[in-house]
């Protein structure tokens, strides 16, 4: 898709635009409502299907396909950030009522960091291809990794600051509690960075890890870096809204790996076939089409799977505490 630099300057201010609205409306630190949250998951995702139907009617047909594939991958793998946030508000205690100004900006600083990924990306591709089998490896990999957590079932997890945000840390030193929405603080007369800035930065820094799962996958759908890029933007503005809408199903989905290793090795192994395609070997390529078919499919069963087994385990605990419980009554009765 032939994208001019007018269109590429209007659509960074148009999203610039959105951003600032979403700021705005949530400007007073509140705690979120669930009709809060459903009301602004509709709007974002709204906002990306006619984005995508612009695509289909002003573009071409491949461009919108390939961006409804982007868009629902880069969703369904920004679900699994939503784990990690949860750990993340829970390690730094951040009071519910600054926790969507936390991720607004934690957002955004991940949506900064996506976009040098995704330019950085964009040039390697673009001047070697045999960068298409290390995608392809990586992603195939990566899912294998997926399962491997995924079966090991790991309970107390804990999150762990990374090296670059215990640095800044050192550097610049952290207030022992939270004032507000400041991100700094004067304190024994040296400024000081607050908790507050501290979880942002965590939030931020730390997508920079899923990114490197999530922009190999997207450059598996779609070559095209305004695509690649606007399916990553829509894709994370509307994370905040999910994360209080989710965040009580998140325990759920207790199939979500597995879904999300399925789809990684899908696009994994369709990268791989682009390659030996690109290389001259004579291999099927997987269209736009059965890749998003595959994608939905997968989501769809993953998400019915999930919420059976998490019913099915929830009637069997309620069964074991009423079975204990039965017992008790009994000797009761005996003693009266």
């Amino acid at each position: 898709m032939d994208v001019s630099p007018t269109l590429w300057v209007l659509t960074i201010v148009g999203l610039a635009a959105l951003i600032a609205i979403d700021f705005f409306i949530g400007r007073k630190p509140h705690d979120v409502s669930i009709k809060e949250a459903g009301i602004w998951t509709v709007v974002w995702i709204a906002l990306a299907g006619l984005f995508g139907l612009g695509l289909l009617v002003f573009g071409s047909g491949r461009a919108g396909g390939e961006f409804f594939a982007g868009f629902i991958t880069e969703k369904s793998l920004s679900v699994d950030n939503l784990f990690v946030f949860v750990l993340i508000m829970a390690k730094f205690a951040v009071p519910s009522r600054y926790q969507q100004r936390v991720l607004l900006v934690g957002v955004l600083i991940a949506l900064v960091l996506r976009a040098a990924f995704i330019a950085a990306g964009a040039a390697i591709l673009a001047s070697f291809a045999w960068v298409f089998y290390l995608f392809g490896a990586f992603l195939i990999w990566t899912a294998w990794k997926l399962i491997q957590e995924a079966r090991a079932e790991e309970e107390d997890e804990e999150f762990e600051e990374n090296k670059l945000l215990k640095a800044v840390e050192r550097r610049f030193g952290v207030a022992d509690r939270y004032h507000g929405t400041k991100l700094w603080i004067r304190q024994n007369g040296k400024r000081v960075m607050t908790p507050m800035l501290v979880v942002m930065l965590a939030i931020g820094t730390t997508d920079v890890l899923f990114a490197l799962d999530s922009i190999p996958a997207i450059f598996g759908l779609t070559q095209d870096p305004y695509i690649v890029f606007t399916a990553n933007a829509f894709a994370l503005m509307g994370l905040r809204q999910l994360y209080f809408l989710i965040g009580g199903l998140l325990r759920k989905l207790v199939h979500l790996s597995y879904g999300l290793s399925i789809i990684l090795g899908f696009i994994g192994v369709k990268l791989v076939l682009h390659a030996l395609h690109e290389s001259g070997v004579h291999v099927p390529e997987i269209s736009i089409p059965v890749s998003l078919g595959v994608i939905c499919s997968v989501l769809m069963v993953t998400t019915i799977t999930s919420l059976r087994a998490s019913r099915k385990q929830a009637e069997a605990d309620a069964a074991q505490a009423g079975g204990e419980g039965a017992p008790k009554e009994t000797e009761m009765t005996e003693i009266k």
